[in-house]
């Protein structure tokens, strides 16, 4: 007869318990097609617990497709779907470089897995309406925790940590705060720029003035501008953080950090407008690898967008419950 194992001193809702117990026994094999299940009655005795919770937990796992139910006989487990992970990917936006990270998930998880894509736009009460009907119908929920920046962040990680811990991913940003022991594959990005604006010193030397251009209507991590204080900080370097390109008047001498494209196609006009060149008066580090930036010759400090994808469902697949720092690194070009 299966013994479920449940945990006296875990804070885990007992339903939620039984059905994490069988879940992980299927998958590791303890439980195969066809096992014939304790009753309710019997997981009620052995396990002190009220029928409701037992029948909930059963009700749950029938609904997910891992077992089910002969009138007169009782519960079977039922594996012909579940060698399929079920897969909630909630994602903040769907940009060209998600799509990347994205596409690499998928691809690694090949067809050891189903996933459902969803977007919470950086609004955490939709982020709450998706986690909420979601909960318990999927394997693992895969989440990029980027909100607007006026969102309190005890409601959004409040809302993480109703997810179990084992069920949980966090891709694209750590929250360091959030108590939960999960797989958690980001970007650290205030050390990111600062390690990349390191990298780029010796062509840094010649300019004086470092500009970041960071848009305030487009919820980017608070830290970047962190991250590039402390480099200037550090290196003696006048600066300054201007919400876009529009109003800015090239001068030389200086090096532009930029983070959206609009604001690139801006500089780069406006510096053809003047009598500067490029990469020697003027400098431009743009965000995020293009195959434009590479026609354009473009400096670029750039995450490894498909690593995060590939490492995120590898882990994942291994069950392994750890922290990556995703790679992060610096395409040296002419625009520099």
């Amino acid at each position: 007869m299966y013994q479920l194992q449940l945990k006296p001193l875990d804070k885990t809702p007992k339903y939620k318990q039984i059905v994490q117990s069988v879940i992980m026994d299927i998958e590791r094999g303890v439980l195969k097609n066809g096992d014939h299940l304790p009753s309710i009655s019997e997981l009620s005795v052995e396990h002190y617990l009220a029928r409701d919770t037992v029948e909930k937990a059963y009700r749950e796992l029938r609904e997910r497709g891992f077992i089910t139910s002969v009138q007169g006989k009782g519960y079977y487990v039922e594996t012909s779907d579940n060698s399929k992970l079920k897969i909630l990917l909630v994602f903040n936006k769907l940009s060209s470089y998600k799509k990347i990270i994205y596409y690499a998930f998928l691809e690694t998880l090949g067809d050891r897995a189903t996933v459902d894509l969803q977007i919470h736009h950086y609004n955490v009460n939709l982020f709450q309406e998706i986690i909420e009907k979601n909960l318990g119908k999927y394997n693992y929920y895969v989440v990029m925790p980027h909100f607007t920046l006026d969102t309190d962040k005890a409601i959004s990680r409040g809302i993480l940590n109703t997810i179990p811990s084992q069920e949980l991913v966090l891709l694209d940003k750590d929250i360091p705060e959030l108590t939960h022991d999960c797989l958690r594959v980001f970007q650290d990005f205030d050390k990111d720029i600062f390690t990349a604006l390191e990298k780029a010193e010796d062509l840094l030397e010649k300019y004086s003035r470092l500009v970041l251009v960071l848009p305030s209507d487009a919820n980017h991590p608070e830290e970047l501008p962190w991250g590039f204080r402390s480099f200037c900080l550090m290196r003696n370097k006048e600066f300054s953080v201007v919400e876009n390109a529009m109003n800015e008047v090239v001068q030389a001498g200086t090096a532009y950090v930029v983070i959206r494209e609009t604001d690139l196609v801006e500089l780069v006009k406006k510096i053809r407008q003047t009598s500067y060149l490029l990469g020697r008066e003027v400098g431009i580090i743009s965000f995020n690898e293009t195959p434009l930036k590479e026609l354009l010759n473009m400096t670029v400090i750039t995450t490894d967008f498909e690593a995060m994808g590939k490492t995120a469902a590898t882990l994942l697949l291994e069950k392994q419950r750890v922290k990556v720092k995703n790679p992060f690194y610096t395409i040296r070009r002419g625009s520099l």
